[in-house]
């Protein structure tokens, strides 16, 4: 099994740098709807993820060779990139669905799995602190997002499947990120991304409609190039962030997402009304939001055994 370098400061700028991205990219990939299919959207983000981390790698000389392709797991490879591609479909269609904020809410699944699954298969340990840190951050999201959980039970029918998509999505990335960390045992974050970005990016080419892009204007051109740096940035810091640190405690720093995508709401409903509908929140909900990030601290700094 995958041992953490212990580099956790290292392990914590760069998940604090992942939740930023992650928080914000719902709002511009809300817009991108408005005008792209998911298609279109989800290979255009892994093509020139793929296209740029290949020039950043060739021109550094460090692209994989086939010594190491050969020397990792190909079904662990096959696996991630299967099930990440399978992540980014069903996330983007139940945001199609719903809204931003539901989206992130619900997607919050993910590092719960993964930090579960990194206690399962790597034996990963929490401490008492840590433990009750899980019971916090957990109460904590059951206040915050109290009334959008109880509307999916009065919701239309589309809100419901929407919101149904994102809970498996959130089930296909606990799965890549689990196998993504257990492939660092033989490749780099870098080498790993850049197979999974290309593998991805050929899955989706046959549904594309790379003709649609050229009649963006400027706006949503810039948003589409936003969501594809984005991807290619976090998805980085994400898997480097899995060299350095436990999968448990990266994925208690993921849980604060929702609060970056709601307050980017907020402020985006504020000077561009058009675009996002505004949030409102109540003092229970701050309370909440206090309760989530009280817990992810917690199980953050909780020392291990």
């Amino acid at each position: 099994m995958h041992q953490s370098s212990g580099r956790w400061r290292l392990g914590l700028a760069l998940s604090l740098l992942t939740v930023f991205l992650w928080g914000i990219l719902p709002i511009a990939l809300a817009i991108n709807l408005q005008v792209l299919d998911v298609y279109t959207i989800i290979w255009f983000r892994f093509l020139m993820s793929f296209a740029l981390l290949a020039a950043f790698l060739g021109v550094r000389g460090k692209l994989p060779n086939s010594q190491q392709l050969r020397s990792s797991s190909g079904q662990l490879l096959a696996i991630a990139t299967l099930f990440l591609a399978l992540n980014y479909f069903l996330f983007m269609q139940g945001l199609a669905l719903t809204s931003p904020a539901n989206a992130e809410v619900l997607i919050q699944l993910a590092p719960l799995l993964l930090s579960f699954g990194g206690l399962a298969i790597f034996q990963e340990r929490y401490t008492l602190r840590q433990w009750i840190g899980v019971s916090i951050l957990t109460s904590g999201y059951i206040v915050f997002f109290g009334e959008q959980l109880r509307n999916l039970i009065t919701a239309q029918s589309t809100y419901v499947f929407g919101s149904a998509l994102i809970v498996l999505g959130a089930a296909a990335w606990a799965i890549y990120a689990l196998s993504q960390k257990q492939l660092l045992q033989s490749l780099s974050s870098a080498h790993i991304m850049l197979i999974i970005y290309g593998g991805c990016a050929l899955l989706f080419t046959p549904f594309a409609k790379p003709q649609a892009i050229l009649t963006l204007n400027s706006f949503h051109l810039v948003t589409l190039l936003f969501c594809a740096f984005n991807t290619l940035i976090a998805y980085g810091a994400f898997a480097e962030s899995l060299e350095h640190w436990e999968a448990s405690r990266v994925s208690a720093v993921l849980a604060l997402a929702p609060i970056i995508t709601l307050a980017s709401v907020a402020l985006v409903s504020v000077f561009l009304p058009s675009l996002i509908p505004t949030e409102h929140l109540t003092l229970i909900g701050i309370l909440g939001a206090f309760l989530v990030v009280a817990g992810s601290v917690s199980i953050t700094l909780g020392k291990a055994d």
